[in-house]
């Protein structure tokens, strides 16, 4: 995805300066410093309003927290109808601070501790979606000690490829989910024990994808297991969850998820579902994150120094592979790609080199853009990583090197709102023990 065609696209206004809600990213750097996380609100809104419009109103939407948790960007989304899937119980308590209805939640993810799962039937969220037997014995016993009972749907590794994403999460061995060919296993436990009660079937496969066919395909084999649970066992399948996956371009060749066509595919479906009498109770549910809150965000850095060496000139700017995991390739990629990346400043000017931009870490995985083409950049340049809302900040490994955490601002047509401080270097020592200072260690004497 060229830059030209996303700032054209996200980013309207901008000429020499990326403009982002109306606001120079200049003045962002000026006001927030570097490194800076900047959220377009207009654009999140357009993707969510966009998506809600083409899937049928049957269908409802859950914002996955997992793939940006501020609680900014939670409460926007709930604020325009989205539920929540958390796969952890700090998310759950994310959602709650965020003003989610408890009934919208809903629990997913592989290791779910006795204290996650309590904390979550305490909450009285709408759903835990069990990964295995023993979660499903786990998630009975303590919804009988806690006198509850469990609202579960079983997540079905299904038992052929049926995904086509970047990143595969099912259709062969995983830990995710229970494999098809041994659902009855958990059907068993969950049907025998009065304190669990059976909402229905999730399936997902796989993530990143931009083929809506792909997609479809995935949520008719999601449609097919229900059906089975359904005639096999005399069970109502009240929740088809279909699971995420809706993808971003990120990548030269890549095109946009043809999201319209994907809501008629969903009309298609809805329709067969009401006029199934196993299926005509059945919600279809989807789990978007990264479609939603992807394209909005930027990863803003500056440029510290610029060197040459043995003919190879790298741009070292002050944030890298530390708050930016997955723009560096090391978050699932084989081949390094580069994500959409510019000299924000400097739009109209065409590229004269080409470079490597990297950043302030100790390692040779820190690199931002390997070999990409760059006006003659010089020192104090912003440099920006596009693309960047979703699985960055929180994806990354923060505490690498004890660099300051990056700040986050949510720009809403003009208007900007920081929404998470900037780290200091006393922020490394908030969660040591509180003891003065820390014990000496003894070293034994040699005998």
């Amino acid at each position: 995805m060229s830059i030209a065609t996303l700032v054209e696209r996200l980013f309207p206004g901008s000429r020499r300066e990326l403009i982002t809600g109306g606001v120079p990213v200049s003045d962002l750097a000026g006001r927030f410093g570097t490194p800076l996380f900047a959220y377009d609100a207009g654009v999140a809104d357009a993707r969510w309003a966009r998506l809600r419009a083409a899937v049928p109103a049957e269908c409802a939407i859950a914002y996955s927290v997992k793939a940006n948790p501020n609680p900014a960007i939670l409460r926007r989304f709930i604020a325009r109808g989205a539920g929540l899937e958390i796969a952890s119980a700090g998310e759950l308590q994310l959602a709650l601070r965020a003003g989610c209805p408890r009934d919208a939640v809903l629990f997913a993810g592989p290791a779910k501790t006795d204290a996650a799962i309590e904390a979550a039937l305490q909450e009285r969220i709408g759903e835990i979606h069990l990964e295995s037997v023993g979660e499903a014995r786990r998630a009975d016993a303590i919804a009988r000690r806690l006198g509850v009972t469990a609202p579960v749907a079983i997540r079905v590794n299904p038992a052929e490829d049926a995904q086509g994403g970047a990143m595969r999460m099912g259709g062969r061995s995983a830990p995710f989910g229970v494999d098809e060919e041994a659902l009855q296993d958990v059907i068993a436990v969950v049907l025998s024990r009065p304190s669990v009660d059976f909402r229905g079937i999730h399936l997902f496969s796989g993530t990143q994808i931009l083929d809506y066919t792909v997609l479809l395909r995935q949520y008719r084999k999601a449609l097919a297991i229900a059906r089975s649970v359904a005639a096999r066992y005399g069970v109502v399948v009240r929740t088809l969850d279909v699971g995420g996956g809706l993808g971003i371009p990120y990548f030269d060749g890549e095109t946009e998820l043809d999201v319209e066509r994907l809501g008629k595919g969903l009309e298609e479906l809805v329709g067969r579902c009401q006029q199934d009498p196993l299926l005509a109770s059945a919600r279809i549910m989807l789990e978007p994150g990264r479609y939603l809150i992807g394209e909005a965000g930027l990863y803003v850095t500056r440029v510290i120094d610029i060197k040459v060496s043995r003919g190879k000139k790298f741009v070292i700017v002050d944030g890298g592979m530390n708050h930016h995991l997955a723009a560096s390739g090391n978050l699932g990629q084989v081949i390094k790609r580069n994500f959409p990346v510019a000299l924000v400043e400097r739009l109209d000017e065409a590229p004269k080199e080409t470079v490597d931009v990297v950043g302030p870490l100790c390692t040779p995985l820190d690199v931002l853009a390997r070999d990409v083409r760059l006006p003659s950049a010089k020192i104090g340049d912003l440099f920006a990583v596009f693309q960047s809302g979703a699985y960055a900040r929180t994806a990354s490994p923060l505490g690498f090197l004890s660099h300051a955490s990056p700040a986050e601002v949510m720009v809403d047509d003009r208007t900007v709102t920081l929404i998470r401080r900037r780290g200091t270097h006393a922020d490394l020592f908030h969660d040591l023990p509180d003891t003065g200072e820390l014990p000496a260690v003894t070293t034994p004497r040699a005998s």
